[in-house]
């Protein structure tokens, strides 16, 4: 698979409607099964059987979408880029989801994509929850991992070169953050809001300790 910086053009953005499909699948563990454009953009082979696998997790890197899913022709792992999926109806049966390999999507996608800037290779990498789409939140993040949690939630991995550099980037999305670690990453906020609470301040309100 290849990788491609945020700024990647117009043509590989992905209409709502497909990632709707992708998104719907993951959620019901209902198996995909779908045509996968050629890296060479030849036309499909009509012959060609389609993929068929059962879809993980949808997220985005580097400003491309991706599913990662359990090929299960391959019996393997696979990434998928969405742009250059044409899924086939019905979608189903329904499957158990399996364990990846680190039990991390952030880290198993990061390790597809080793050798590029990702948020692995900061000193601090932190994982949270925001209150956005990740359509929304993609449009904020060049070099970290956001999963796709629902229509208004999604998983974002960073990394930064320090906690409260950190801290200060997430605030910028603008949505309420819910810190899944590490420590490190949760004390910095609250570092961060005591001194925006002190700047809050007007210049005649007295200054908590």
């Amino acid at each position: 698979v290849d990788v491609q910086r945020a700024d990647a053009p117009a043509r590989h953005r992905v209409e709502p409607e497909l990632l709707m499909t992708v998104s719907a699948a993951v959620h019901a563990r209902e198996e995909l099964r779908f045509d996968y454009e050629s890296v060479s953009a030849a036309p499909p082979d009509p012959n060609r059987p389609p993929r068929r696998v059962q879809p993980h997790h949808l997220v985005t890197w580097g400003g491309r979408w991706y599913l990662v899913a359990w090929d299960l022709d391959r019996d393997d792992w696979r990434t998928f880029r969405v742009d250059r999926i044409s899924p086939r109806t019905p979608t189903g049966p329904r499957f158990t989801p399996r364990e990846l390999p680190g039990g991390d999507v952030a880290a198993y996608v990061a390790g597809r994509f080793k050798g590029a800037t990702g948020p692995g290779d900061w000193p601090c990498r932190g994982e949270v929850i925001l209150d956005l789409p990740a359509r929304t939140a993609s449009a904020w993040t060049r070099d970290g991992i956001v999963e796709e949690l629902g229509p208004d939630r999604c998983r974002l991995v960073l990394g930064g070169w320090s906690w409260a550099g950190l801290a200060a980037v997430l605030g910028r999305y603008d949505a309420d953050i819910e810190v899944i670690g590490p420590p490190e990453l949760r004390e910095a906020f609250a570092r961060l809001a005591r001194r925006y609470a002190a700047a809050a301040q007007t210049p005649d309100a007295p200054r908590s300790g």
